[in-house]
């Protein structure tokens, strides 16, 4: 199926990732990243995460950011997750984490610039040292552009 069926049929993901803190958890997707929240108990907490669904499970052990690879000159962490928004909310977003004093791992910057697929991306760790990438692309259909 590709992926403008899948967006049409209404398919949304679901993510579940290893915290070692439900709380500094619930204040950095809920109060910074801005996530309401769903369901939860005391090991796993739910989120809406622009519309998806995003489980924090605690799992100290499974926490951090270990590989990078090289794109577009930076040290990009091998695994991460995040959203495409809008360039309006990525600003925002992007002014948010920097009042919060958030350290980025790649600071906000347009990649590719000039060049199909041009995006605005910003890459950042959450408190159990998950890598977060958050893209607003130019052109949103250039998302798969070769």
């Amino acid at each position: 199926m590709n992926a403008n069926l899948s967006m049409q049929a209404g398919a949304l993901f679901h993510l579940a990732f290893p915290v070692n803190d439900i709380a500094a958890t619930r204040r950095f997707y809920g109060d910074l990243i801005g996530c309401a929240e769903g369901r939860s108990a005391p090991n796993w907490v739910d989120f809406d995460f622009y519309g998806h669904q995003l489980v924090a499970h605690l799992a100290p052990d499974e926490c951090g950011c270990k590989a990078t690879s090289l794109v577009d000159g930076h040290a990009v962490p091998a695994r991460h997750f995040g959203a495409i928004i809008e360039r309006a909310q990525w600003d925002a977003l992007a002014a948010r984490l920097r009042e919060a004093k958030v350290d980025f791992i790649i600071e906000p910057y347009i990649r590719f610039q000039g060049l199909p697929g041009e995006q605005a991306t910003m890459f950042f760790l959450d408190p159990s040292g998950n890598a977060l990438e958050f893209k607003s692309f130019a052109d949103l259909g250039q998302l798969f552009v070769k």
